[in-house]
């Protein structure tokens, strides 16, 4: 099954110890409410994994997919003075993904991750896998061991 999977899901795969049943949809889920429909879950369930730039340093952020990221929470949350949304060129380069597809963990390089409270109204969550086609889903419990988020409030 590993094998059948995009490059993308496979090397999050290796990054990581985890046992993920990554499902492929061809059609896509890159909105959180495309991956709720596809999967039959709640919007709610669904983790955004965003990128942004808090004064120049990428940090990701995990917010639940009925809920919007506030930036300047994030920037507080974070010891910055301002956040904004990454470029596509600079989620890529940060994280080793395509936006639309950015996992909450597994990444290019260390970054800072947050993780808003919101998240834990469900168990498990559904998480990208990797591409924009590839979600996952994952406990609550495993999500705060893999990618070792700050839990604070960013929405």
């Amino acid at each position: 099954m590993k094998a059948e999977l995009p490059r993308a899901s496979r090397r999050l795969l290796d990054a990581v110890s985890l046992d993920a049943e990554i499902r492929v949809f061809p059609e896509g889920t890159k909105t959180a409410e495309d991956a709720a429909k596809a999967v039959g879950c709640p919007v709610s369930a669904i983790v955004k994994s965003l990128v942004f730039v808090v004064d120049d340093q990428p940090v990701v952020a995990l917010v639940p997919g009925d809920l919007r990221l506030d930036t300047g929470l994030l920037a507080e949350a974070a010891g910055g003075e301002s956040a904004r949304r990454a470029s596509l060129d600079e989620v890529r380069r940060a994280t080793g993904y395509a936006a639309g597809g950015t996992p909450p963990f597994g990444h290019a390089r260390p970054l800072r991750v947050f993780a808003d409270p919101a998240l834990k109204r469900n168990d498990p969550v559904w998480a990208a896998a990797g591409t924009p086609t590839t979600v996952f889903p994952i406990s609550i419990s495993d999500l705060d061991r893999l990618a070792s988020p700050v839990w604070v409030t960013v929405t």
